[in-house]
């Protein structure tokens, strides 16, 4: 069974679920709670039921102190078991991308096999369900330009601006 909370932050509502296991989705901001709500639906394995928990509670004041810029790092336990070994491969790396740090689509490739990989990677990175937690926010072009992200490019700039490596970038 999933649990999960939609909340209101300062950035906007945000969605966090998890299963027995540990956190396994997080909604970044979005305008409304239904839109929330609905992307939340489609994370992991099925609906989730709304209802709060310790980790929960948790997972949402570390998720709040990062976005207000006083907190670099998560303690939470994740559940990814969801993705591929090949997903979960890149986001166990993704994980260890310090803050305030890049890394490209390259780079990571080369840690799963290859320069060769850097598409997959590419797919990988998008298919995240823990944005933020898992921080693919920070991986970008190998030519320092933004690439993509999930959660749209504006989300990303915002991100990389409070972790002040947006301006190393060529936007």
């Amino acid at each position: 069974m999933r649990r999960g909370v939609v909340l209101q932050s300062p950035w906007g509502w945000i969605g966090i679920s998890e299963t027995e296991k540990g956190i396994d989705g997080i909604v970044l901001p979005k305008r409304s709670k239904r839109a929330v709500e609905s992307e939340l639906h489609a994370i992991g394995e099925g609906p989730f039921e709304p209802g709060d928990s310790v980790r929960l509670e948790s997972a949402r004041s570390q998720l709040f102190e990062y976005l207000a810029g006083t907190r670099e790092t998560f303690d939470v336990p994740i559940d990814s078991s969801h993705g591929t070994p090949f997903q979960q491969r890149v986001w166990r790396i993704l994980k260890r991308i310090p803050y305030g740090t890049l890394r490209s689509y390259q780079w990571i490739a080369t840690r799963v096999g290859g320069r060769q990989y850097a598409r997959a990677v590419g797919s990988a990175v998008g298919a995240n369900p823990l944005p933020i937690v898992i921080p693919c926010h920070r991986v970008v072009g190998q030519d320092a330009s933004l690439g993509g992200f999930s959660g749209g490019l504006p989300m990303k700039r915002k991100l990389l601006m409070l972790e002040g490596t947006l301006s190393t970038l060529r936007c």
